[in-house]
């Protein structure tokens, strides 16, 4: 019964990831010195994700999130100016922002790229601070990628299949973690990544956090950042230097290669490093998944739903990890989740009717 998860798939057909490395910088039209490089887009849920890079010395116009945002910070510097939220972060720090929530006042102090999933539009503010000047949606940024030559990765295993387009044959602009110094600044381990002081409602410095061994596989860490209970996701960062065994993603799952090399279906004997982004759609199936080469493994992971272990196709279930696992986990090691929301939070757009007697 198992085989009728998933299909098979078709090693000449779209995998599921993509070298963010090959890709140009495309301009944000509503936000001056912020560009990004885009990865996926749902014409089903809206969700989005992309590579962002703002310039030196921009200045951020005010954004509501319409829906949830998470980021990870892998170079430069962006500093919030304004009342409790004032911080600087930097790489290695994670930030979750709710939906319908209102940022401004950011400032970016060096050259900063992102990785940002976008559960929802953003919208940007006109110069009153409330009215409407934009907004970015899942079908801005598949049109973006359509009118430069570039293939999304695939939202379904349906769509995996299909035949590979017309490989980008641009010029390229690597992430700044192409370069091993600025990579370092994102990977320093809890000795030399400050003294863990850094707080902030949104955010999260990665760095510090200890790795909890995953039960049952050696050589295999993570570091869980957030358990959503009412969506059933979960945030990692995940330390792979063993193998994982055959597995189902009973719900999607993304994943940013920071470091070393990882051995993919379909993939070169090499395997792909930093920069690379993939996206298993909800169903997907790996036989194994493991480290190439001898430098740690290191990835970001957004797990949408369970994951179930087994012993082959056709085999029985030997275990499903889920958000329930992974918040067992967090509170036996006493790890401190960033919140799913933050009762400050106002995006002042939203008109609301109750107690108003006009």
């Amino acid at each position: 019964m198992s085989v009728s998860y998933n299909p098979e798939f078709d090693p000449t057909g779209i995998e599921g990831g993509v070298d963010t490395n090959s890709m140009p910088w495309i301009e944000v039209k509503q936000a001056p010195g912020m560009r990004f490089k885009p990865l996926r887009a749902s014409r089903e849920s809206g969700w989005f994700s992309m590579i962002v890079q703002v310039e030196a010395g921009t200045e951020l116009v005010p954004m509501v999130y319409l829906g949830g945002t998470d980021m990870m910070i892998l170079s430069g510097r962006l500093t919030y100016t304004q009342g409790d939220l004032a911080a600087t972060v930097g790489p290695g720090i994670w930030g979750y922002i709710p939906a319908n929530s209102r940022v401004e006042g950011i400032v970016v102090e060096e050259t900063t790229e992102y990785q940002a999933n976008y559960f929802g539009p953003v919208a940007f503010l006109g110069e009153d601070g409330k009215s409407v000047d934009s907004i970015l949606t899942a079908l801005d940024v598949l049109t973006a990628a359509n009118s430069n030559g570039l293939t999304l990765v695939p939202n379904s295993l349906a769509e995996c299949m299909q035949p590979r387009p017309v490989p980008f044959h641009g010029e390229p602009e690597p992430l700044a973690i192409a370069e091993s110094e600025a990579l370092g600044e994102v990977l320093q381990s809890s000795d030399t990544a400050g003294n863990g002081n850094f707080t902030h409602p949104h955010w999260v410095d990665t760095r510090p956090i200890p790795w909890i061994e995953f039960p049952g596989m050696d050589d295999y860490g993570i570091k869980i950042l957030r358990v959503s209970e009412e969506t059933g996701m979960s945030t990692l960062l995940i330390l792979h230097n063993s193998v994982a065994g055959p597995h189902y993603h009973l719900g999607a799952a993304d994943f940013l290669i920071l470091n070393g090399r990882i051995g993919y279906r379909a993939g070169p004997p090499e395997g792909y490093g930093p920069g690379v982004w993939f996206y298993e759609p909800a169903g997907a199936r790996h036989e194994a998944t493991q480290r190439v080469g001898d430098e740690d493994l290191i990835y970001t992971a957004n797990v949408y739903g369970p994951v179930q272990f087994d012993e082959g196709i056709g085999t029985p279930i030997a275990a499903v990890v889920s958000w329930m696992s992974y918040k067992e986990m967090a509170d036996a090691n006493d790890a401190s989740l960033v919140a799913n929301v933050f009762p400050g939070d106002t995006s002042l757009l939203a008109w609301s009717p109750i107690g108003n007697n006009a």
